[in-house]
């Protein structure tokens, strides 16, 4: 086989195959035990005609064709790997001479990853100028105040409700939905509603009835009613006190394993410190990425920008249905909008996203970062442990998508080789080798900031 490889813009290449007749030749046998295995001939088992009789009952014409499609198929697929050519998507292949007992020629098309050509990063990371982590007592006071307010308790109030006490209301309009009845809970002050809503609630009692007009602001996103006048019919279904525990010791052991007041604010102290630590990280890592970026040099193929933008797509049906219980095209209906121009509208992200990707996985090629099986097999068991079943675990990937960084011996194998209800374990694996390259080529470039 001999093939000729020539570059096309775009992250493209062009393959040209020419396979000698003798070598052509080799695979006619191979691809009519292939048809005979689909066909019955009369008087054979299935599979077991002779050579020329299937030949016979399927027609020269077939048999060539079935011939040339496996020839290409293991051609390509023998070029890809010995050239070692990262292609990318399936190839534009075209037949350009084809007979029996004479050489096939044919070409294939397909993107393959562009050169990533990247400025000094380790220079880069050299200048990241870490903050110092430091948490203030307001902030745990802050955090302390929280959660005594999520451990108050409601005490019905049958008298007129004040600023601070916990009402029930339902409310309509009929310049509003049609003047469907709502309801909604809330904290009687916090400024909820639009200007003057909540005033109008002032002094009344459970069961009390009232009615009053608003002007909603000039300025409301929904422009059928900015600036315009609507009448409201409230009625006060309960009123409650909001009744806070006092903060102490006695309170502090209430809440866990603590033995005063003291431990749980250091507790919470250390917690937010945590939280510090790992938003600094990331940005820090944003910021040497995005430094990367500016300073680097790659043509994106057009075929990776498609499939990120058709994976945001994905990844907002399941988000909708999962957060909102909405279907997509309804979702579409209600926003005005088209599919395309939802996916168009993620054109920057995804190519910020490829970009990443590809920035990452070049410094990890050139650092000779790699990830080892027992690595993924670790990082799989320990995902598969946290789901009780099968169901669970491919609703949670699916809803990660977890093919986006791809672009035997397991604590779970046996759950593992149920291909989790359909998503294949093969593809968990590389998105998991994905994982756990990038945050070892983050560890690297951290290993530069100085603190």
């Amino acid at each position: 086989m001999k093939t000729t490889i020539q570059k096309l813009p775009k992250s493209q290449i062009e393959i040209f195959f020419e396979i000698p007749a003798e070598e052509f030749k080799d695979y006619f046998e191979e691809a009519i035990l292939n048809l005979g295995r689909e066909i019955e001939i009369e008087g054979f088992r299935k599979g077991k005609a002779p050579k020329k009789i299937i030949e016979e009952k399927i027609g020269p014409g077939k048999v060539l064709e079935e011939v040339a499609s496996l020839a290409v198929k293991k051609s390509y697929i023998r070029a890809i790997l010995e050239n070692k050519i990262e292609a990318i998507g399936r190839p534009e292949i075209q037949i350009t001479k084809i007979a029996k007992e004479n050489p096939l020629e044919f070409k294939a098309k397909v993107f393959i990853l562009p050169e990533v050509n990247l400025p000094d990063y380790k220079k880069i990371a050299l200048k990241i100028k870490p903050k110092e982590i430091s948490v203030e007592e307001k902030e745990v006071d802050e955090a302390i105040s929280l959660l005594q307010k999520s451990r108050a308790k409601l005490l019905a109030k049958d008298g007129a409700c004040e600023i601070g006490d916990f009402v029930e209301i339902s409310f309509q309009s009929q310049q509003i939905e049609g003047g469907e009845e709502k309801k909604d809970s809330f904290i009687l002050g916090q400024g909820r509603f639009i200007p003057g809503f909540e005033e109008e609630l002032f002094g009344m009692k459970p069961g009390s009835k009232k009615e009053f007009s608003l002007n909603f602001p000039k300025n409301y996103f929904n422009k059928n009613l900015a600036g315009k006048p609507i009448d409201f019919q409230v009625k006060m279904i309960s009123i409650s006190k909001i009744e806070l525990p006092e903060i102490n010791d006695d309170w502090a052991k209430s809440l866990g394993n603590f033995e005063n007041l003291e431990s749980l604010k250091k507790n919470i102290q250390e917690g937010i410190k945590m939280e510090k630590t790992e938003e600094e990280k990331q940005r820090n890592r944003g910021e040497i990425l995005e430094k990367i970026k500016e300073n680097a040099s790659l043509e994106i193929p057009e075929i990776l920008i498609d499939y990120e933008k058709g994976r945001m797509i994905e990844e907002l049906k399941t988000n909708l249905q999962n957060q909102f219980q909405m279907n997509f095209n309804d979702y579409l209906s209600r926003i005005k909008k088209t599919e395309k121009e939802i996916s168009d509208s993620f054109l920057p992200e995804s190519e910020k996203r490829v970009k990443n990707f590809l920035i990452l996985r070049e410094i990890a090629k050139r650092e000779e970062i790699s990830v080892s099986d027992e690595e993924i097999k670790e990082k799989i068991s320990e995902t598969l442990k946290s789901y009780p079943n099968v169901e669970k675990a491919e609703k949670e990937l699916a809803r990660q998508n977890f093919a986006e960084q791809n672009l035997g011996g397991l604590a779970r194998q046996n759950f593992a080789e149920q291909n989790l209800g359909g998503l294949a374990l093969e593809k968990l694996k590389e998105y998991y080798e994905g994982v756990i390259r990038n945050e070892k080529v983050f560890q690297f470039l951290e290993s530069f900031i100085k603190p």
